[in-house]
């Protein structure tokens, strides 16, 4: 006997479509079920809630139990972590630039230890040039809420949000302006800036004003922003136990430029347009 060579069929494509069809109709139509029974269910739940109040109030203390039980669980975390931080920053901080950092560990979500090491250099430029060191780190807040990398449209970039080709100059003895992403150089140029605006100014104010290149009362805001920051974090170093999400006052002391002249003074202290660095902030 010759065997003889057997083969499958090829189903026809016409086929395969109409079988595709049932199947998706077939699971159409067990969801569609499904999500009318999952409907009614909670129709007739909230039913017998409503014509019920036993139910009604044995069911809002559980939920009420619940949520409860879940807040002390996320308060339990965060407590967790804020001694795990305090830990860290107690072994190498004095206890006021610990408690400093540990908020602003707690309030930013950056890691310790590299905070840690920026409270310690912003106390100690501020103590050499006679600066609040929470007004540095204050500003840093503001401007760039401690991310390193932060760059703006108009080329502000690092913690201090530097304008790295108005203040190039300033990054040579650290490299080159290809440091301004280094965190401790763009703290140490960003303060230098600062000092020259504050001291142009004459007043703390006047001088956060021209460190953003504002004119007219648009620095308002930003000298508020700022200023509240800095008394936040000045309460924490007295050792306040001050939320992470907490507000303060907002504080408005900056008087407006009057003249065409003061205009372009500030617009020179700032080293560019006052509006391209205004949308940097």
């Amino acid at each position: 006997m010759t065997a003889q060579n057997s083969t499958w069929p090829t189903p026809c494509p016409g086929f395969l479509r109409s079988s595709a069809d049932r199947l998706f109709k077939v699971l159409y139509a067990v969801t569609h079920s499904g999500m009318a029974l999952l409907g009614l269910g909670l129709a007739l739940v909230t039913v017998i809630l409503l014509t019920n109040p036993e139910l009604r109030g044995d069911a809002e203390q559980k939920l009420l139990g619940w949520l409860q039980q879940r807040q002390n669980s996320e308060a339990t975390v965060e407590d967790e972590s804020k001694d795990r931080t305090d830990a860290v920053l107690a072994t190498s901080l004095p206890k006021e630039q610990a408690q400093v950092a540990s908020w602003i560990s707690r309030r930013y979500r950056v890691a310790p230890e590299p905070v840690g090491a920026l409270v310690a250099e912003a106390f100690a430029i501020g103590s050499r040039i006679k600066l609040d060191p929470t007004l540095i780190l204050a500003v840093m807040a503001i401007e760039s809420r401690f991310n390193p990398f932060a760059q703006s449209p108009v080329g502000a970039q690092g913690l201090m949000q530097v304008l790295t080709r108005v203040h190039s100059d300033k990054y040579e003895d650290f490299g080159g302006k290809q440091a301004a992403f280094d965190p401790l150089v763009n703290l140490r140029v960003g303060v230098q800036v600062l000092q020259d605006c504050i001291r142009n100014a004459g007043s703390i104010e006047g001088g956060l004003r021209r460190y953003v290149g504002a004119v007219d009362s648009d620095g308002n805001g930003y000298v508020a922003k700022v200023m509240a920051e800095q008394q936040r974090l000045r309460s924490v170093a007295r050792g306040a136990k001050l939320p992470i999400n907490a507000g303060a006052p907002v504080l408005v002391r900056a008087t407006p430029a009057k003249s065409a002249d003061d205009k372009r003074e500030l617009e020179a202290d700032a080293g560019v347009p006052a509006t391209a660095k205004l949308q940097s902030s």
